[in-house]
């Protein structure tokens, strides 16, 4: 766990009050809505990779929108009461950052849109995805572990 302060240097402003202090992008200002590359969607925070462009939609919301996960344990949802409604807030497992949230009004297969700031989230495209995994340890070593 970061302290805000150690927040504050790693991400831009809008990115920590919207993935640390669960803020909101403004409606179709986000960088990622239109993004059409193939590619993985993953955490602002931490990395993780969040999302794939095959299950990315057009919601036609204002925000990018996903129809499941890359993987269900790389997502987490909250009960959010905010604002006088009851939402299903989405976060990312590994850091808790705040990526948006889910509803039941998305296409199959699923059902589901997983609504997302654009700020929450950096992009990696298809052709730099070795970049996400950890390096395998120097083969030479034998006793070591690898990732």
């Amino acid at each position: 766990m970061k302290t805000d302060a150690e927040w504050r240097a790693q991400l831009t402003s809008t990115q920590f009050q919207i993935a640390r202090g669960k803020g909101t992008e403004r409606p179709f200002c986000g960088t990622l809505l239109d993004n059409k590359r193939s590619g993985v969607y993953s955490c602002i925070c931490c990395s993780l990779p969040l999302f794939g462009s095959d299950a990315k939609f057009n919601s036609g919301t204002g925000w990018p929108s996903f129809f499941q996960p890359v993987a269900a344990e790389n997502v987490i949802t909250h009960d959010d009461r905010s604002f006088g409604m009851v939402r299903t807030e989405i976060l990312c497992a590994r850091c808790d950052a705040h990526l948006g949230h889910v509803f039941d009004d998305g296409p199959p297969p699923s059902g589901l849109r997983y609504c997302v700031n654009s700020e929450s989230l950096t992009f990696t495209d298809q052709s730099e995805l070795a970049k996400l995994t950890v390096p395998a340890v120097d083969a030479s070593n034998s006793s070591e572990r690898r990732a």
